[in-house]
């Protein structure tokens, strides 16, 4: 038996592998948008152009003051593992669910 964790959000709760990178949001999106039954993990370009998108963001958000140095950071080397193919089994939203918050 895997190791889970609880998370909890306004509308309950959810377990999630202990492991998982993601959350709750990310849970109820799977469970409330199954569009195409591929994830963004199988499209490696997909995901590489997002993770370079939010790291230039990052990086920007930094340099005019509107993101601390600390946070970029975090999220430059989450963007660039992302790119190394570090973190392929969690991305496991589909392609298509861009969420506008529904999750």
């Amino acid at each position: 038996m895997s190791q889970t964790r609880i998370e909890k959000d306004s509308l309950g709760q959810r377990e999630l592998p202990v492991d998982a990178l993601y959350g709750i949001n990310t849970v109820r999106a799977l469970e409330n948008f199954p569009l195409t039954g591929r994830t963004i993990a199988t499209l490696p370009g997909f995901a590489a152009a997002m993770a370079m998108v939010k790291e230039a963001a990052a990086r920007a958000n930094r340099e005019i003051g509107a993101l601390s140095a600390d946070r970029a950071e975090a999220i430059i080397k989450a963007c660039q593992e992302i790119l190394a193919g570090k973190h392929d089994a969690h991305l496991v939203v589909d392609v298509l669910e861009g969420s506008g918050g529904t999750s």
